[in-house]
């Protein structure tokens, strides 16, 4: 892993601290001013042929190509019925709402020591990873996930809110880069990946479904539980259930 020591988590704590988004998905080194005035000085500049990277961790992951099975905790947090949504507003509100839920899901999984490894249209995806969010990463996904809710759910002036659905699993994916030269990236794969990703869209809006298994067994005691059939899985899966008050409501 590109960061896994407690200097670059010290690093990312203190990159958080300086504005403003976007951010290296590493490192959390900010693009935008003002801090991109200081970065550069410290070879953290956007990565031209990659955006998404600052100079040093693009070089690193080059560098470093590869990857391995390791134990983590993963995110998928969606935004329910977001084809409704742009039918119901101005393609620029709607962009509106979709910034919205991005900036604030990406500054939650990165104060929460996740990376981000992709946006997909209406969904964003936090790798939680023991080198980065410590040994309870199960628990800091779990926390991340109450938090966007929180975020999201609470009503701007405008009386916003954004209606997302999170699916969390916490076990074994092989994590590493993929792809080559400025193609490059960081990102996750296996049968996890592919279960939190069917929770997410299992989710309603307002509701955290996470997956039971021997890396949460400890975080989801007392939970409720369920058991659901996934599209595409052979087997049913168990589920533990957070409901978050005042997260279920739509953009009007």
């Amino acid at each position: 892993m590109l960061i896994e020591n407690e200097h670059g988590r010290r690093n990312r704590r203190l990159h958080r601290r300086i504005p403003s988004a976007p951010r290296c998905k590493l490192c959390a080194a900010p693009f935008g001013l003002p801090g991109s005035l200081v970065m550069p000085l410290l070879r953290h500049r956007r990565w031209p042929k990659n955006p998404k990277f600052c100079e040093g961790c693009f070089r690193m992951l080059e560098q470093n190509h590869g990857g391995a099975e390791v134990s983590c905790s993963l995110l998928f947090a969606d935004v329910r019925g977001s084809t409704g949504l742009a039918e119901q507003m101005s393609a620029r509100d709607f962009n509106r709402l979709m910034g919205r839920f991005h900036d604030v899901a990406f500054d939650v999984l990165t104060e929460h020591d996740a990376f981000v490894d992709k946006f997909v249209g209406d969904e964003i995806i936090g790798i939680f990873v023991p080198a980065m969010a410590g040994i309870d990463h199960d628990q800091k996904a779990i926390e991340a996930a109450l938090d966007i809710l929180g975020r999201l759910g609470a009503a701007e002036p405008s009386g916003l809110r954004i209606p997302v659905g999170i699916g969390v699993s916490s076990g074994v994916a092989y994590v590493g880069s993929v792809g080559e030269g400025p193609d490059t990236d960081l990102t996750a794969m296996g049968d996890l990946v592919n279960t939190t990703a069917r929770l997410a869209s299992a989710a309603a809006a307002g509701e955290i479904l996470i997956a039971v298994s021997a890396e949460t067994t400890d975080a989801v005691a007392g939970l409720e539980r369920r058991t659901l059939e996934l599209k595409g899985k052979s087997a049913t899966t168990d589920v533990a259930v957070i409901s978050v008050a005042g997260a279920t409501g739509s953009a009007p």
